[in-house]
């Protein structure tokens, strides 16, 4: 399963989706939107996608934890739009024959995810805005 959504993610699905009468493992990352941020307080997150190009990387992502590790199925989904405080914007799951191996895959496409694929955080406080990655001005930094 690899889906952009623009709706709550729905945690029983990703994990129906990675289910498997082989696994013996199955490892869940959840990445919740947080209330702070560079000692800032965060009201809300929002994301953009290039979803053409992010869907595509997000299947390279799948085939290179497959061909590196003894995995059944993996899921990743990501919300696009804007998301509050506690909720999920992006879930990744993978099943194993054993720990060790669904682990490392989540932990893989966890950061493939968020290093390769076109998918942009604006996170918004109370006195203004700002994309992520774009912090060289509210950090001082050049």
């Amino acid at each position: 399963m690899l889906k952009i959504v623009r709706t709550p993610i729905d945690l029983d699905e990703v994990l129906r989706s990675v289910k498997s009468p082989e696994a013996g493992a199955i490892d869940i990352f959840i990445g919740t939107t947080r209330n702070h941020s560079n000692g800032k307080e965060v009201l809300s997150l929002e994301y953009e996608v290039y979803e053409p190009m992010a869907l595509k990387l997000m299947e390279a992502i799948v085939a290179e934890a497959h061909r590196r590790w003894t995995i059944n199925r993996i899921a990743i989904v990501h919300r696009v739009g804007k998301v509050e405080i506690g909720e999920a914007s992006v879930i990744v799951g993978v099943s194993a024959p054993h720990r060790r191996e669904a682990f490392e895959a989540c932990r893989y496409a966890i950061d493939a995810l968020k290093k390769d694929v076109p998918i942009w955080k604006k996170e918004f406080f109370a006195d203004g805005e700002i994309w992520v990655g774009s912090q060289s001005d509210i950090l001082g930094h050049p």
